[in-house]
């Protein structure tokens, strides 16, 4: 899987010759699994076929349960510069209604350990829990300010099907996710947040300044990025293309220096469309100007037209440069950007 992963990079570089990499992020799986020798592997893979920024943002996923001193000890001595770590919550309950393999100790001295060897730690926490009161929403976020966490991403829970938590819901041995509870954590959250010092600046991102993630910013701004591996999805502005899923099938095509690729071509409704969706989530909101010089003036004018009834609604704000959503609209993005799109 290594050597296919190293090759694939080789077969791709021409798809960023043009680009610097700013980011790095070893993301999906468990990345964390990898030694210091293979993730150096990997990185110089990156150096010696693509033109790196000198000061790039190198992220790791990693899990509470697979976190050691000794394994952050190692991180720390290689160019990763940033720590992803799935919390989800400091309540043993919650973990297990997520089905997630760490326990509530295990997510605190994984956060004791990594904040002594990375100042830049972004972690997971999901909201909107069955039986998830306030004040146990209200402990979760204390304790990740206690750490001096620097970067939080937080995320409604969504019930997906075929998962244990769906069953139990049909059952009736758990309540049903509430959108009211979840709204109600959701403002906490931004309140909360911004006592702390942290800036709201992507509907589920909060960052102190200076630790916005730039790797995820790259995505909401339409940057052109590419994805290593099995699964893995590539953006371009004018197409996407997703990797095939099974490892084996994978590591055969870039054997025989095949690209296993489908290639999604994206029409011009689609990249407004793409536009709209990432652009209303962060505080830079969508840019008039930039819809005008891209997509033209009936494009513009359809943006004003449905601006309009969210106006009257208080759920965007607009000025002559931006559309962005305001604090009430938040929480209500993806169907506010729905209502925008071109079909």
């Amino acid at each position: 899987m290594l050597n296919a992963l190293q090759k694939e990079l080789q077969l791709r570089k021409a798809e960023l010759a043009e680009t610097p990499v700013e980011t790095i992020y070893f993301g999906g799986g468990t990345p964390s699994m990898l030694s210091l020798e293979e993730i150096q592997a990997i990185l110089q893979t990156v150096y010696e076929n693509y033109s790196v920024s000198s000061d790039p943002e190198i992220t790791l996923e990693a899990n509470p349960d697979d976190v050691t001193e000794a394994k952050i000890k190692e991180l720390a001595k290689s160019p990763i510069n940033r720590l992803s770590i799935g919390i989800q919550s400091f309540y043993e309950a919650h973990l297990q209604l997520m089905n997630r393999a760490h326990n509530s100790e295990e997510a605190k001295k994984c956060l004791e350990i990594a904040t002594k060897y990375f100042e830049n730690i972004t972690i997971d926490l999901i909201y909107g829990v069955p039986n998830m009161t306030m004040e146990q929403w209200k402990t979760n976020l204390e304790t990740v300010f206690n750490f001096g966490i620097n970067h939080i991403s937080s995320y409604a829970l969504t019930v997906e099907p075929k998962t244990a938590l769906e069953k139990f819901i049909r059952q009736g041995k758990v309540k049903d996710v509430s959108e009211e509870a979840s709204l109600a954590h959701f403002n906490e959250l931004v309140s909360a947040t911004k006592k702390q010092g942290f800036v709201h600046y992507e509907i589920s991102n909060f960052g102190k300044p200076n630790y916005f993630s730039k790797h995820n910013t790259s995505y909401w701004k339409g940057a052109t990025y590419i994805g290593i591996g099995p699964s893995a999805h590539s953006f371009d502005t004018k197409t996407r293309s997703w990797n095939v899923s099974n490892n084996t099938k994978y590591i055969k095509s870039i054997e025989e220096n095949i690209l296993p690729l489908t290639i999604e071509k994206l029409s011009k409704d689609d990249q407004y469309n793409e536009y709209v969706m990432t652009g209303l989530r962060t505080i830079w909101g969508i840019s008039l100007g930039y819809i005008k010089e891209n997509f033209g003036e009936s494009y513009l004018q359809h943006t004003k037209h449905i601006a309009q009834q969210h106006l009257e609604e208080n759920t965007i704000q607009c000025s002559a440069e931006a559309i962005k959503t305001t604090q009430k609209g938040k929480f209500l993005c993806d169907g506010i950007a729905a209502d925008f799109f071109k079909v």
